[in-house]
């Protein structure tokens, strides 16, 4: 047990090698000065100053932003950072990694930048998750956007995108359970109650679809925008044709015009998508983003589907993905490569219900659990 003479000691001594590391710093020695601040950080530690330790290393990290070698401030930083990490410091890890993401973004480093703004945005949700709610859910967006730059980790950019989107929108928990009440109902042969709950959750995208331009600025992060874009339309696409399909498997014919109405919109939606997909690729001479490629094919896929739950031919899917690609041959053979662009094939040539089989083979995103339910309609209509 410390007492308070021990205390007052280890705080005198601590403030000395604070003004010691202030003149190191003034004289330009960094590397030193840091050195000095961290030996006064651990006396703080010691009698369990945890303000004073949140001020110290505000101080390192502003000393370590104006190194000259960026490399060499990297290095520090992560050096500090595992310390404060042992030390289970939450926000004053994730305040070093902050300055750790900033550094590496201006150098091109977009995975340490990526991984280092996640690790910020989880220690903020360890901290207080109320309190670094929204500060949490922008850092896991920039963590994101980082790692679109990077050709290894685009995927995982993605994918934390829209996490941090349906985080920022406050739907990401309940989006996953009213999913599964959704299931549960489509079990439980509630159709119309299933086809309510998909509607709703359609909704939830929609309205982020709407807030994406105060999220994202498309003149600085243009694919980001347009990928964000496609991807949010077409999961209101999808929950709406899985809203229509519970309808309609209901057998109840008093829905059939607001099947209809879903549809129609939902065709939009898939045209939509798939138009920002396309404006996408068409600018890739090659490497294409394989995650894209099947889900435009996917999208094209459930065009064709919609059409066919409709009883109504308002366009050619496969001639719709194609239009305007004449020039991009190697896409077109990307495209023609996948599941879902041979199913459609399949359904434009025979229909849904010739399909069945294949249907129930291929992977269907959101369909996935409930597909042996609502596409077995078409088998038995």
């Amino acid at each position: 047990m410390i007492n308070n003479h021990e205390i007052e000691e280890k705080e005198l001594q601590a403030i000395r090698l604070i003004d010691e590391a202030e003149t190191m710093a003034d004289k330009g020695k960094g590397d030193k000065a840091i050195d000095l601040y961290e030996q006064a950080a651990q006396l703080y530690l010691d009698i369990g100053s945890y303000i004073k330790l949140d001020e110290i290393y505000i101080r390192i990290s502003r000393k370590i932003s104006q190194f000259k070698n960026t490399l060499q401030a990297i290095y520090r930083l992560k050096s500090i950072v595992r310390k404060t990490e042992e030390l289970q410091i939450e926000e004053i890890s994730a305040k070093l990694l902050i300055q750790l993401g900033n550094i590496s973004f201006k150098i091109a480093d977009w995975e340490t930048a990526g991984e280092s703004w996640q690790k910020a945005s989880e220690h903020l949700m360890k901290a207080d998750p109320e309190e670094f709610s929204s500060t949490s859910s922008f850092l896991l967006l920039k963590a994101g956007q980082a790692y679109e730059r990077s050709p290894i980790k685009k995927t995982e950019g993605k994918r934390l995108i829209l996490k941090a989107i349906m985080r920022i929108n406050r739907f990401d928990e309940l989006y996953e359970k009213e999913e599964q009440r959704a299931v549960q109902l489509i079990e439980m042969k509630e159709y119309e109650a299933a086809g309510n709950k998909y509607f709703e959750i359609s909704n939830l995208f929609r309205e982020a679809l709407e807030n994406l331009p105060e999220l994202i600025d498309e003149e600085e992060s243009k694919d980001t925008m347009v990928n964000a874009r496609a991807r949010f339309t077409h999961f209101i696409a999808e929950y709406q044709t899985v809203a229509a399909l519970c309808l309609r498997a209901s057998k109840d014919r008093a829905f059939n015009d607001r099947i209809k109405e879903l549809g129609h919109d939902s065709i939009e939606l898939f045209k939509r998508a798939i138009t920002l997909q396309k404006e996408y690729l068409f600018e890739k001479k090659s490497d294409f983003d394989k995650e894209i490629i099947y889900r435009i094919t996917f999208d094209t896929m459930l065009l064709a589907i919609v059409q066919e739950m409709l009883g109504e031919k308002i366009l050619d899917s496969l001639e719709f993905l194609f239009e305007g690609g004449d020039k991009h041959k190697k896409l077109i053979k990307n495209l023609k490569s996948t599941p879902y662009y041979k199913i459609t094939e399949q359904i434009q040539k025979i229909g849904v219900q010739e399909t069945y089989e294949k249907l129930l083979k291929t992977n269907m995103g959101h369909f996935e659990r409930v597909k042996n339910t609502l596409v077995s309609y078409f088998q038995a209509s």
